[in-house]
This record gives structure tokens, sequence and C-alpha cells, in this order.
């Protein structure tokens, strides 16, 4: 039902705001620093200065067209060189001068393992500085989840999806992970900014079925179909995915107690062409993903204690609450919704367009097994409901002046809602020990709070030489939640090629990252006085928005025909610091501040790819610490809140060393059934655990290795209605190495992660 209303909320916003608004990886994944016409262009509108020398995981391309699609290779047909041309105009719209852009094509995401089945972080993992966390998390250079999803050059309002892949890799036709020293139309969400171009009735036209499965009951249909006629196209594709490796198993053990989930995913898209420089397009997207909560055994039950060990309840609690037969389970759906107008106008071209997305978590506890344990069983739900308008336009002013402006503004309603079952304490023991009633009671907690917040920008794409392009602008940001803040955020950027093949970068970006709303609750801490879910402080400031000075410098450089390497170092001082935090039984993650925080560090990284061979490996170095929590304080211990106060500690996911490596080769690929072997490789240093201090450890270095093994026909079956077919075999884990990614201590850390075990998938896909 949440559904249905929001669609209807939404087919109305969209007629008012409508009306208000009138090759493998580069072939895979290219990083660059380039200039917005880089990003765009057309071959006889870009100069050599604006493309630099790029890196790429298993390759690389002078042009840094992310965007770019096989629409321009059919010339014959005149849609198809419209949608091109306005393909290209879109991208010139957000360019990327002096930030830092890893490009994943089409190519990139079939050669990784897995292809369009792997999950998004999988492949995100393949570039420089992402570091891997538990619930599908990825950390950014040393940044908590400040990552911002863009589809199609619109930004995504934030959701509450915790473990799953809201957006899946099979919605995807190419995708860039932007970092750095942004320019100025990239706000709030400034980590990472990862833009997917869907895919399209041009690119992506025919069908394809696709059953792709194996081990720990793994099975994952899917279905996708493209086509377009006249003035239309469109794309439309759908999965279910069911398994027992939902979320990541508490123990070293091969298969997790209690991890079953059954997702299914859809998007949908549409365009419209007016006319040879007019676009109209809709996109719409559904996730529906159960989760079980996987059972960690031999837990200490933290409420049997003498007081009430001979009651009846006790007794049925001994029988029912073991910590192996926990039946916790996590519900997230999440529905979201486009509708753009595209216009080039020669000089001046813009997007407009009218976002919404619908965001709800509910997590439903073992009555009795999480009031033993934890002293609280909590029946919670959240949900968020978004909508919002983006436009973002170009105007040549003159030959070396390229002004781009735009706005972003959100309305968001937040419902936080639980039931809370815990034990009334009765008095204290002789030491001074909290005693608590043998008959739990329930505590209702409900609150809502509607806000909003809101971004524009203004900045100036400026060439004073050929090989020398200056971008310089200014951001106004604010947000009306709970917390009211606003700021005014300068930005530069710097490219300079002094040879060919030779790109340095520079670039000064002031950030204002509003609290995610929706992980900012407004509990009422008095109901759960002298209970049994007492917190340890009544200290609960709100959550402030974070300030930045980030500051980016790097330099690429083509060393051989086809090799590649690259540089790039970078530090963030930080007010205000953002970190996210999983506290108590529901997965559900809570906001909170650093009064300070520092993050810097750097990244390497290099490929080189000649015919069908192709390799590349990255590594990167990064330190986050952060000092003095300020908000949100009853979540935490009154120890760790004293030490923090005036000490720095390093952040929960702050990992030293990153880095991934991968390459791949096609056999026979000069015939009708080539066979494509590849592999990647992640490694970390490992996340932070406590030690003699906070977060004053780490969990033990891991490195984990994925092999690929694809064999393509042209005409298996020889029926004419049938295309390519495709089988594939994927191993996860190849060497069945037992890691961690969390031991379940830590600040912020809810219980013991460990990374997937060998996993043997195979599947059979054909195109129609």
């Amino acid at each position: 039902m949440p559904s249905i209303v929001s669609a209807r909320s939404f087919l109305l916003l969209l007629g008012c705001t409508t009306a208000l608004a009138d090759s493998a990886f580069a072939q895979s994944v290219t990083p660059s620093a380039t200039s917005s016409q880089t990003a765009a262009a057309s071959a006889d509108a870009q100069t050599d200065d604006e493309a630099s020398a790029a890196r790429s995981s298993f390759g690389h391309t002078d042009d840094q067209h992310g965007t770019t699609t096989t629409e321009t290779s059919r010339t014959g047909e005149d849609a198809v060189t419209v949608n091109a041309h306005l393909e290209r105009a879109r991208a010139a719209l957000q360019p990327s001068t002096g930030a830092t852009v890893y490009n994943f094509s089409r190519q990139a995401i079939e050669t990784n393992p897995g292809g369009d089945n792997a999950p998004l972080n999988a492949l995100l993992l393949q570039a420089p500085g992402v570091a891997q966390d538990s619930y599908g998390q990825i950390h950014v250079r040393g940044d908590h989840n400040e990552v911002q999803f863009r589809l199609d050059g619109v930004a995504l309002p934030e959701g509450m999806s915790v473990f799953g892949q809201t957006l899946m890799t099979r919605f995807a036709h190419s995708m860039s992970l932007t970092t750095g020293a942004l320019p100025s139309e990239y706000g709030f969400l400034q980590a990472g900014v990862i833009d997917i171009t869907t895919k399209n009735g041009y690119s992506d036209a025919g069908g394809d079925v696709s059953i792709y499965g194996g081990a720990r009951d793994y099975f994952f249909p899917s279905v996708q179909f493209g086509g377009h006629h006249g003035k239309w196209d469109w794309f439309a594709t759908g999965d279910f995915v069911h398994n027992r490796v939902g979320i990541e198993n508490t123990t070293p053990s091969f298969n997790a107690l209690h991890d079953l989930t059954n997702q299914y995913h859809f998007l949908g898209h549409g365009r419209y062409t007016v006319d040879e420089n007019t676009r109209i397009s809709f996109t719409a997207g559904v996730s529906n993903a159960e989760y079980q909560l996987p059972n960690n055994p031999g837990q200490q039950r933290q409420f049997a204690n003498p007081s009430f060990a001979g009651s009846d309840l006790s007794q049925q609690l001994y029988g029912n609450g073991d910590s192996s037969s926990l039946n916790e389970h996590q519900k997230e759906i999440t529905d979201f919704g486009i509708l753009s107008l595209q216009k080039d106008m020669g000089k001046l071209s813009f997007q407009t367009s009218a976002v919404m997305r619908y965001s709800s978590l509910r997590y439903s506890p073992d009555p009795l097994g999480d009031l033993v344990y934890n002293g609280i069983a909590q029946r919670a739900a959240r949900s968020v409901f978004s909508t919002g308008t983006q436009s973002d336009a170009t105007w040549q002013a003159a030959k070396d002046h390229t002004v781009r402006f735009g706005y972003q503004i959100y309305v968001e309603r937040n419902v936080s809602k639980s039931d809370s079952t815990v034990y009334p304490q009765t008095g204290e023991d002789a030491d001074g020990g909290a005693v608590y009633s043998d008959n739990p009671l329930t505590i209702h907690d409900g609150t809502g709070r509607t806000g909003w917040m809101y971004g524009l920008y203004a900045q100036d794409e400026w060439r004073p030489l050929k090989n020398l392009t200056v971008n310089y602008g200014l951001r106004f940001d604010g947000v009306d939640e709970y917390t009211h803040a606003k700021q005014v955020s300068p930005r530069l950027n710097i490219v300079y090629k002094p040879w060919h093949g030779g790109t340095f970068h520079a670039g000064y970006s002031r950030y204002f990252t509003p609290p995610p709303f929706e992980l900012v609750g407004g509990t009422s801490l008095n109901k759960f006085a002298n209970t049994s879910a007492a917190p340890g402080t009544f200290l609960n400031s709100n959550v402030k928005a974070e300030r930045d000075h980030y500051f980016d410098a790097g330099f690429s450089q083509t060393i051989l025909p086809g090799w590649h390497a690259s540089f790039d170092a970078y530090v963030k001082l930080a007010k205000n610091m953002i970190d996210e935090g999983q506290f108590g039984s529901p997965v559900i993650l809570s906001a909170f501040n650093y009064r300070r925080g520092q993050v810097h560090g750097y990244e390497f990284a290099t490929d080189y790819t000649r015919g069908a061979f192709s390799v590349y490996g990255n590594f990167s170095w990064s330190r986050a610490i952060g000092k003095d929590i300020t908000t949100a304080q009853w979540n935490f211990d009154p120890d760790d809140l004293a030490y923090t106060s005036k000490r720095w500690i390093h952040l929960d996911h702050d990992q030293r060393w990153t880095a991934s490596a991968g390459g791949s080769y096609s056999f026979f690929h000069r015939t009708g059934h080539p066979l494509r072997l590849s592999a990647t490789m992640v490694y970390g240093s490992g996340l932070r655990a406590d030690g003699a201090t906070p977060n004053g450890a780490s969990v033990p270095q891991y490195a984990t290795f994925n092999l690929s093994l694809v064999q393509s026909f042209k005409d298996l079956f020889h029926v004419p209605f049938l295309k390519r077919t495709q089988l594939r075999l994927d191993v996860t884990n190849l060497f069945d190495r037992t890691y961690l990614l969390r031991d379940g201590s830590g600040i912020g850390v809810g219980a013991p992660q460990y990374g997937l075990r060998r996993t043997i998938l195979t599947g059979i896909d054909q195109r129609f």
C-alpha cells in the first residue's frame, strides 16, 4: 500500500512541478581529472588539453565519456543520432574539472565477476579508495556512507536501505564514481558521486532472459527488454533474488544461521524525443527486500540474573531464548521516480527534473530472545518520503567561458515508530546494581517531522590558455529539518596539461553536508528511565550539519601506449563530522557528530591494455580520526564519551590500506564463440575494533580473489529469433579465506560480521 500511495502522490507532484518548470574496464574503471567538455564532448569540440591522461582497472580510453553509448555507431538512423547528441548535451551539464572520475563502461560491468548479477558495491570496490564494510556498505576516502547516487545526472534523495542495494548493477548501461574536490554543482553528499547511466531502448535494444544461481540456495532469475519506435524508446528490467547470504555471517562457519533473504527489483525507463533538441524521460524503480538476521550462538544473557532466576518467566525464556535460535527479521522497501525535461538551445542547454523517493524499514524482534539478551525487544519502523526538483543549465557565454548554474530543492517527511518491551526497575541490590521486575512492560514511542533542504550554485569554466582550465564557483546550501543551518561554499579547480599524455589537477572545495534526515530520530528518552533499556546518559543533542575544507591534488600520465598511471592526494578538515553507527538490535543506522574530524590519504593506480588482454592494480592509504562526540550522546557508553571529549580516536570505518586488482583475457575473440577469463582481488588492512582505547585496534588484514569464466555463442540454437547465448561460472572468495569485516567491538558497531566464504555460482543468459 505505501508504494501505491507514493505513486499517486508522485504523479500529482509531477504535474505541478512540470507546469512550474516550463574496452574490459573503459573499457573499464577510468579515473581522470577532466573538464566538462571532456565529459560531454563530441570529437570535433574536444581539444587535447580538455582530456587528461587516465588510468583504469582493465583498460583505458582517452575520451572520458562516462555517458557515451553505442548509439553513435548507428548513424544510419536519425533517431539514434539525435539521442547521441542529447546524451552529449546532458553530460555537458556535469563537469568534473579537477575532480577524480572512475568510469565503468558496459564492457567493464560485464567483465567483472558476476557481471550484472554482482552487487553494485562489489563493482565499486574495484575503484581506488573504496573500502568494504558490512551490510553492503562502502566507504569512499574515509567517509561514512556520504555517497550520492544519481540516475542520468539526477540525484536521488537518501533512503533507509541498510543491507542491500536498492539500485542494482543490472540497471546500468555505464556508471562513474566522482570523488575529490568536487565542482559546485555537487552538493549535500560529497564523499563520492555515483552516476548511473541507465540502460535505454537504443543502446540496450532487444530482450534478455537470465537464470543465475548455485550455492546456498542462490536463485536469481532476471529479464530485461528495450526498444524504440518513432520518437519513443523504452527499457525495463526486473529480477528476483533468493539466497541464504542476505547479511554477513556472524560466525566464521561456512553457512550462517537464519540468513534467508527474498528480494525483487524493477526499473522502467521511457523517453520521448520531441525534436532534435528536446527530450522528455521518465524513470521509475521499486526495491522490496526481506531479511532474516543471522544468529550468533553462545551469547551471554544480559538479564538472566538472580533477581528473577527462579521466576516462571525465566523458566520460559531459558527454554526459548537460546541465541542460536532467535527469529529476527527486517524488511526494506524503496520506490523512486524521476520525470525530466531536457532542452538544447545552442549556447544554452538545461535539464529540469521532478524526483520522488519513498523508503521504509521495519524490524521485527524475537519477542523473548531480544528481551533476555538486550533488555529490550523493540518492534521498530521508520520511513521517509522525499520529493523535490533539480535543474542544471549550461551557457556558452564566450569562447573561453562556459557558465553553469542550477538548484536542488527537496521536501521530506520522516516518521519513526517503535513498540518496546522492557523490564521495569524495582530497586537496587546491596552492590548498587539494578533489580528488575519479572513482568515486562511495553513502551510506545513515535515521532514525525517535515523538513526541507536546498542548494543553489553557479560556476564558470575558464580557459585562459590552451592547456589550462580553471573552474571556479559558489554554492549556497541550507537545511531546515532537525537542525537549521546554511552555508556559502566556494569551489576552485585547476587542470593543467604541461605535455602530451600528462595532466596535473588541484582543487579546493568548501563542503556543507546536512545530517541524514532518515537516520535522525526524536526518541523520548525519559520514557525509558528506570527500565532495562535506560541509556547511560540522557544527553541527546540534535545532529548538526557537517562543514568541511577539502583539498585535493594529483597527476596522471600515459607512460606508453596502453599503459597509464596516476597519483592523487587529499586532505579533509571537518567541523561537526558526521558518522553513523548501529546501536541496539534493530539494524538501523543512527547519525551523530564528532566536534572535529580529519581525513587524509593518497591513491595510486596503474593499468595496461593490449588487444584482448588487460590488467590493472591500485592501492590507497587513508587515515580518518575524530574528536569529541557532541550529539546523540545517549547511544554511547559514558566512558567512551569522556575519552573522546579530549582525545582523537580512529573512526570505526577507518582502514589504513585498501587495494584492488584484476585482469582479463578473451580467447577466440575473433570468432563467434569467445571465451573470457577474468579475475579480481580486494585487499583490506582491516576496519577498526576496540583495543586499549575506543577504536584503538583493527581486525586482521585480508585478501580475497574472485574468478569468472564466460563462454559466449553467437548462434548456439540456430534459431533466428535467438541471438547471443552466454554461459558463466563465477567463484567468489576463490581460496575460501575466512576473514572478519567487523568483530562486534568499536564505537557504533553492533555485531561481528565475517566476509562471504567460497561461493560457486553458474548461469545462462539468452539474448533475443
